[in-house]
Order: structure tokens, then C-alpha cells, then sequence
């Protein structure tokens, strides 16, 4: 059970249990940053919380699929195709 939640993340919804994978959740920030994103934009609209957002924007900035400018997230060029190949390749 611990495994199954070290990939997945669990979201209460209304009494509704949503479970994303990684690459859900790296996708929808990659996806939020397009055009440039605040932190908080990127909390509510991938809707995680500030300590895993923190996580996945350290990840991303780490593998240069996201960078920062000042307060503003910026999905780069790699960013975009590694976005674009996992919808293309529907792997979500």
C-alpha cells in the first residue's frame, strides 16, 4: 500500500477520492507554466499543496523543464516537448 501511494497521490473532492500519478501532476504544472505562472497559481491549479508544489518545481527546475524568473514559473523548450510527448503518446 505505501508503494501504491509513493507513485499516486490521493485528492478529496467532495467525497470523490482522485488519484494522480506523477506525471499527471508534472504535466498539469508544465501545462499552467506555459505562458508563465506564479506559485500560487500553479498550487490551485494543478491543485496541490505549497509543500509538494515546492517539490515539483525544485524537480522540474532541476531537470531544466521549468524555469524561474523572479516569482514567475516558465516552462522552457524542454518542458514543452517533454509536455507534448507524454500527450502525444498518451502515457497519462
Amino acid at each position: 500500500m505505501l508503494t501504491f501511494f509513493k507513485w499516486y497521490y490521493q485528492i478529496e473532492c467532495g467525497g470523490i477520492t482522485i488519484r494522480r500519478s506523477r506525471l499527471d501532476i508534472t504535466v498539469a504544472i508544465l501545462k499552467i507554466a506555459m505562458n508563465g505562472a506564479k506559485k500560487t497559481q500553479i498550487v490551485y491549479g494543478a491543485n496541490l499543496n505549497s509543500t509538494i508544489a515546492n517539490k515539483y518545481l525544485a524537480s522540474l527546475e532541476e531537470k531544466e523543464l521549468i524555469e524561474q524568473n523572479g516569482n514567475i514559473f516558465v516552462t522552457t523548450d524542454k518542458g514543452r516537448i517533454y509536455r507534448g510527448m507524454a500527450n502525444e503518446l498518451e502515457i497519462r
